[in-house]
């Protein structure tokens, strides 16, 4: 959706528990060129046996505003407990490991050739050899059960089928064409950040062997879709029968009705290219995903939602009879959304990781009687891995981004294998946080979190930075992010506060549910609360040096509140606000948006159908009562919420003579990725920070 999709790689990345609320003495507070320069670690996987880890760790060049990534592995089993070693040799760029079914080698991309193509490498180190050389790129890869064959996920124009030389020779004439113009007969004609070239991310099969892999078979070719889907699909989107005979994908079809459909059904296609793809849940019109087989491969696991065209629908977990095709969902009195599907050895469990109760944790669910056990918890846990008795994954958490972790199958045994934040910085002290509660809209129990400032003392009262979060299904919760980051706020000296209004995730279904049709009354009406609860609560919290900052749904609230909260004075609470990528016109979002399936949802119908939808929590309607100073950003490449909507804020600020600022990049998109334009942000948003309520 518009905004959720923006926020799910927020939360995902960070590690570690909280160590208290209690004031404690360092040398500095944390800041956004430690946060840039931070090493980043990520994507562990396990040899079959379970004896060796590798995993990815990314080292940021903040001069040359770029970062590489190498490989580095660990035995697990080693008795002197030596720390893990590098495998991949140095100045090479790699990401997307994974041992090959015996152990013995580690598969992985690289651009090393100048295209970005598969290589291999023992586990035991030496020099990588390429294994593809196609004439495209290579975006993901699954190796076959038996290793003897490889998908490949690249971008290719349908009509060139198996022939990979085709796509590449067709982008070469356009890059040599003196014409610039591209006509289009459907909708993408963009999404995310790129515009529609025509290709399709399509799936092919190639054999393993000693020579180099130039050319590919196209499997499901009748299958007209993105697999993996865009903007963020990945390899986990299709998955290799246990024979090796198929191999099932999750995918949209790629139709004029794309823009607004969230219904991804799975597929099983032949791994030789031949026949049709067969569409295993044709009678769920919404989203199904996360395919993965048992070990006899007589069922298939996978997730579902139920409401068509809702992304923020609750995932369901489901088994499907190979044989017969029935289909049962295996916790359906559970109320969480699963976070993917690890079976256990086996076959009795499957691991998933949630949104629960403003964390992320990990839950192991029984297959026979679907209940669900808390394994692993205090913080946000991803990238699960279960290989023998080792089961590996990353957390995260409001003091360390992701930290990689290893356990029994029963989450006991934790063994840190990276370092924190705080083992990397330890001239750093980090704000201690602590999670609340109050009474929001209609009496429900609304949580939320205080982030104290890095310098905390008794009996001070600190200015308040103000955080909403984005989706709006979505959470601002005991997480990492290395963009909206609270401690870049507790370290320059701000306490922080972020409530989980009604729209967020990890409370239940209907909590999630209750913000659709509603973002300007009941979220509004848990921040006020929230806001009052927390001073209240929080003596420290100077309520009259505080400014409200958000990005995405985030933005839109901002842009909201700036003309409907006020006190009965007609006082705003805050002393400046900080709009990102915020919608202004709900209107022209509904038309202007890309992913339609969202604002058509949020509002009730496309915005011809249903135009008091679009207007009824509308901020371009209010404009008239904007009084606050603002500051408004936005990325020109970003198509989910265009550009006009931030420069439209700033119009209306600016006409009015408001105090206002406007931080344009014109190479990032909905997020603001590259080094040295994260360290500009922080920059540019803390100087206004503290022009406004800095001591």
């Amino acid at each position: 959706m518009v905004l959720r999709h923006a926020l799910l790689p927020l939360l995902v990345a960070a590690a570690s528990s909280a160590t208290g609320f209690g004031a404690h003495a360092a040398e500095r507070g944390f800041g956004v060129r430690d946060m840039a320069g931070l090493d980043r670690y990520s994507s562990p996987v396990l040899s079959s046996n379970g004896r060796h880890l590798v995993f990815a760790k990314r080292v940021a060049d903040l001069e040359a505003n770029s970062a590489t990534t190498g490989l580095w592995i660990e035995d697990l089993f080693a008795r002197d407990a030596a720390p893990p070693v590098r495998l991949t040799p140095e100045g090479w760029n790699v990401n997307s490991p994974a041992f090959a079914p015996d152990g013995r080698t580690v598969y992985f991309l690289s651009g090393k050739s100048g295209s970005s193509q598969l290589y291999a490498i023992d586990a035991s180190g030496g020099t990588p050899r390429q294994v593809t050389d196609l004439p495209v790129d290579v975006g993901g890869f699954r190796l076959s059960p038996s290793g003897d064959r490889v998908a490949l996920n690249v971008e290719a124009f349908p009509d060139c089928a198996s022939d990979l030389a085709c796509t590449a020779g067709r982008l070469e004439t356009r890059e040599a064409s003196k014409q610039s113009g591209v006509v289009y007969d459907r909708m993408f004609v963009r999404h995310w950040d790129a515009w529609n070239d025509g290709r399709l991310n399509r799936v092919f099969v190639a054999p393993l062997g000693k020579g180099l892999v130039k050319t590919a078979t196209l499997v499901g070719a009748d299958l007209v879709a993105d697999v993996p889907s865009r903007p963020f699909g990945d390899s986990s989107e299709y998955t290799w029968a246990p024979d090796g005979q198929t191999l099932v994908m999750s995918a949209r079809l790629a139709n004029a009705g794309e823009p607004w459909s969230t219904n991804f059904d799975l597929y099983q296609v032949a791994a030789d290219g031949s026949g049709s793809a067969k569409n295993l849940t044709a009678a769920n019109k919404a989203w199904d995903t996360g395919a993965t087989f048992s070990a006899d491969g007589g069922t298939l696991y996978y997730m579902a939602m139920k409401r068509p065209g809702f992304e923020a629908d609750r995932f369901g977990l489901m088994a499907m009879d190979m044989a017969s095709g029935a289909t049962r969902e295996i916790a359906p009195d559970w109320d969480r959304s699963a976070g993917g599907i690890t079976l256990s050895a086996d076959g009795q469990t499957i691991y998933t990781a949630v949104q629960d109760m403003g964390e992320h944790p990990l839950y192991a669910v029984e297959l026979a009687s679907g209940q669900a056990r808390k394994l692993v918890g205090d913080g946000s846990v991803s990238s699960v891995q279960l290989a023998g008795q080792t089961l590996a994954f990353t957390r995260n958490s409001l003091k360390t981004g992701d930290v990689i972790y290893t356990a029994t199958p029963e989450g006991t045994s934790l063994r840190a294998i990276t370092p924190s934040a705080g083992e990397m910085l330890g001239d750093v002290s980090f704000g201690d946080f602590e999670q609340f509660s109050f009474k929001g809209w209609n009496n429900d129990t609304v949580h939320g979190y205080v982030v104290k400032p890095w310098n905390y003392q008794e009996g001070r009262t600190y200015p308040v930075a103000f955080l909403i979060h984005g989706g709006p299904q979505g959470s601002f919760g005991n997480g990492w992010s290395y963009r909206w980051n609270p401690q870049t706020y507790a370290g320059q000296g701000y306490a922080v506060v972020m409530i989980d209004f009604h729209g967020s995730t990890g409370y239940g279904q209907a909590f999630t549910d209750a913000i659709s049709g509603h973002w300007g009354d009941r979220p509004l009406e848990d921040l006020q609360k929230g806001w009052a609860a927390a001073r209240a609560k929080y003596d420290f919290l100077d309520g009259d040096k505080a400014c409200a900052l958000g990005a995405s749904y985030g933005g839109y609230m901002v842009n909201w509140i700036a003309g409907n909260w006020f006190d009965e004075a007609g006082r705003s609470p805050w002393k400046c606000l900080v709009s990102h990528d915020g919608v202004f016109d709900q209107r022209m979002m509904g038309y202007a948006t890309e992913e339609l399936w969202f604002t058509e949802w949020e509002n009730g119908g496309t915005p011809y159908e249903n135009p008091e939808g679009y207007e009824k929590f509308n901020p371009v309607n209010h404009v008239k009562d904007w009084k606050v100073p603002m500051l408004v950003i936005h990325g020109q490449l970003d198509y989910r919420i265009p550009v006009e909507q931030g420069l439209g804020v700033f119009t209306a600020l600016q006409r009015q003579g408001i105090e206002s600022k406007f931080l344009y990049f014109p190479d990032e998109n909905h997020w603001v990725l590259k080094p040295q334009n994260s360290v500009q942000w922080h920059d540019t948003v803390n100087a206004w920070l503290e022009q406004h309520i800095g001591d």
